[in-house]
């Protein structure tokens, strides 16, 4: 069974960058699309960024086009979401998520995916 564990979150000033990293062990990583989702106290888990198992399709939620870029290293077991200019309304838990393989695929939907780490906190301040 696989395993996620994020790191890299933190507390950074509004316009500030972070990068999260989310270390995959125990299954077929090169198989597995990826994602990264955020969440806060009492809402829905939001979508942010999504990534095909080779790497050659990505997708992001609307509110991070343009500032966030997910990419993955299938020799390191790792997918990283590299955040620059972070806002206050970025303030959340990150969560790393697997889904089976989609192929060129990068699916939007928390539904599809089936594993997911404990999450990291990111906290920017304005």
């Amino acid at each position: 069974q696989v395993q996620l564990a994020e790191s890299g979150g933190g507390l950074v000033q509004a316009g500030g960058s972070l990068r999260l990293s989310c270390a995959a062990s125990g299954g077929a990583f090169s198989y597995y699309t990826m994602g990264w989702f955020r969440q806060n106290p009492g809402k829905e888990r939001e979508f942010v960024a999504t990534i095909s198992v080779a790497g050659g399709t990505t997708n992001y939620g609307d509110s991070v086009k343009g500032r966030f870029t997910i990419s993955r290293d299938n020799a390191k077991n790792t997918v990283s979401l590299q955040m620059n200019s972070l806002k206050p309304e970025d303030t959340a838990v990150y969560y790393c998520a697997k889904a089976p393989n989609f192929g060129t695929g990068a699916p939007v939907s928390a539904a599809h995916y089936d594993s997911w780490g404990q999450g990291t906190q990111v906290t920017v301040s304005s």
